[in-house]
């Protein structure tokens, strides 16, 4: 009996479409825009060696960090993701009514049962949409990644409306003073989910490995900081992508086998590779041992000449004990010194310019990969995207760019979008070491305080920046927007929607109904 037959035989729940009402599977669902908000203010890392007395180089080059950006005590995560999704909404001219599910992935807990996603529904008052999916999602910097998963789920399930998804991934990364502060960031990033996207996501392409450790965690709720075991976190880092590498390989593997390819996958086959960034030199480790999988994985590498040229004397050995072998680490980052300069270097924009912003990390160099390119470069290519969040979770996944980059395509909108990220970063301001100290200090001393009235000047604030104006004696919390600059028109007071533009883009669902409108329509494969 076929499938088919054997659900036209199930009894239907109430509620449900008819199997024969199904439209066709929505195409190409993905990412169609993305959105940065990275806070007005920085410290040069340079600086902050010589503030705290370390050996020059120690975090521009052992850490790649030039610029690490901050938050004052009038930013908390809901002021973020606040202004993230506004500016997501008001760049690409889009209603609110056309949102079907809003969903947040934050490590940066302010309430233990409040979510962001209902201060977010705000935004949404205007419209009348009160019908909006999603929630928070939490797991260190990988719920950001989860958010989006459950997301492009959505719209590729039953339960799709025909109506956009929008994921914010959003948090504030600070750390007690000392060797770990220098690794800190902030910032938020949201993104527009739905069929006919530039960013598609592969189907079956996920490698995820997830597994208990304390390499990174938050057990004191009251304060901001991390407990954090740094050499345990990177081993967790880097047996999670060995991990995720390994069961990406062979699902790849399996979808060739299918369609007759016995081919064997590298990393050669990916266009660009970006990946979680707790600090830019990291990544480029990351990429080398990737590079040492293949090496290893190889049933016969040239040792002559090309990539692997040199590297015989690692031949047999184990990657488990490896993590922290200096000679095997010299040596991959030498061989995979130009493939870094092609596929990973322009990603880490964002990354070395405002540091870690935990579950925003890996879509901010996604970012970056997409502003320091152009529309006719990355079209078409493979995008691999290495998420990690400690605890631990992982998943390597990848996205397909769309061949379409004629002016006026999706992805030209989606490049133009991101073209003045680079400016974005050079119009902050810089702050000494002592004035960074000083604000993370009373960061610390008001964390979770009520009543309490933010201090720092909303004129240090980009226009058009949510802010915290105060907290009553019952911790309630109240925001308002600076006055947003001459591309804005939205009200600067109170939490409104705003409709910006003159012409919205319309939801998915008016250019491809989910159900259609014929009775007893065939399923469409």
């Amino acid at each position: 009996m076929s499938f088919g037959r054997q659900l036209s035989g199930m009894q239907r729940m109430p509620g449900s479409a008819p199997i024969s009402g199904l439209g066709p599977w929505p195409k190409d669902v993905g990412i169609i825009a993305l959105e940065l908000y990275l806070p007005s203010q920085y410290v040069d890392q340079t600086e902050l060696e010589q503030e705290d007395g370390v050996a020059p180089g120690k975090y521009t080059v052992g850490l790649g960090q030039d610029r690490m950006g901050f938050c004052s005590d009038l930013e908390d995560i809901n002021s973020l993701c606040l202004t993230a999704v506004q500016k997501l909404m008001e760049r690409n001219g889009l209603s609110y009514d056309s949102v079907g599910r809003l969903e947040v992935g934050t490590e940066t807990i302010i309430d233990k049962s409040k979510s962001v996603k209902t201060v977010l529904m705000q935004l949404f008052e205007d419209s009348g949409n009160t019908d909006v999916e999603g929630i928070d999602t939490t797991n260190a910097c990988y719920g950001g990644t989860a958010a989006l998963f459950n997301a492009v789920n959505w719209v590729e399930s039953s339960s799709w409306d025909g109506r956009y998804a929008v994921v914010v991934a959003g948090d504030i990364a600070v750390y007690a003073s000392g060797s770990a502060r220098p690794t800190g960031g902030a910032g938020a990033v949201a993104m527009l989910v739905g069929p006919n996207a530039p960013l598609a996501f592969e189907q079956g392409l996920r490698g995820t490995h997830m597994q208990h450790a304390y390499d990174f965690y938050k057990p004191d709720l009251m304060s901001e900081y991390p407990v954090v075991d740094g050499k345990l976190s990177i081993e967790c880092y880097l047996s999670a992508l060995d991990r995720c590498y390994a069961v990406y390989r062979n699902k790849i593997h399996a979808q060739w086998q299918k369609e007759g390819s016995e081919e064997r996958f590298s990393l050669e086959d990916f266009g660009y590779l970006v990946f979680h960034s707790p600090y830019c030199k990291l990544v480029q480790k990351s990429l080398a041992r990737l590079m040492l999988n293949d090496f290893l994985l190889h049933p016969n590498p040239n040792t002559e000449t090309g990539p692997f040229t040199g590297l015989d004397a690692f031949r047999d050995v184990k990657p488990e004990e490896t993590y922290f072998d200096r000679d095997v680490e010299k040596a991959f980052l030498k061989a995979s010194t130009d493939m870094f300069e092609k596929k990973t270097k322009h990603s880490l924009l964002v990354s070395n310019q405002n540091g870690n912003m935990y579950t925003p990390s890996v879509y901010g160099c996604l970012a970056s990969l997409i502003a320091t390119h152009s529309a006719s470069q990355i079209a078409g290519q493979r995008v691999g995207v290495f998420s990690y969040g400690s605890g631990f979770a992982a998943t390597l996944y990848s996205i397909r760019v769309t061949q379409d980059h004629t002016p006026g395509s999706a992805l030209d909108k989606l490049v133009s979008s991101l073209s003045d990220l680079k400016l974005r970063l050079d119009s902050r301001q810089k702050v000494s070491p002592p004035v960074f100290s000083e604000c993370m200090k009373l960061r610390q001393e008001t964390h979770h305080l009520a009543p309490y009235v933010p201090s720092s000047s909303v004129e240090d604030l980009f226009p058009g920046t949510w802010y915290l104006t105060r907290v009553d004696e019952k911790h309630r919390r109240e925001y308002a927007r600076s006055a947003p600059g001459i591309e804005l028109s939205a009200e600067s007071e109170g939490v409104r929607s705003t409709t910006a533009t003159e012409q919205h883009i319309p939801s998915p669902a008016k250019k491809m109904p989910r159900i259609p409108a014929t009775p007893g329509a065939p399923i469409s494969n």
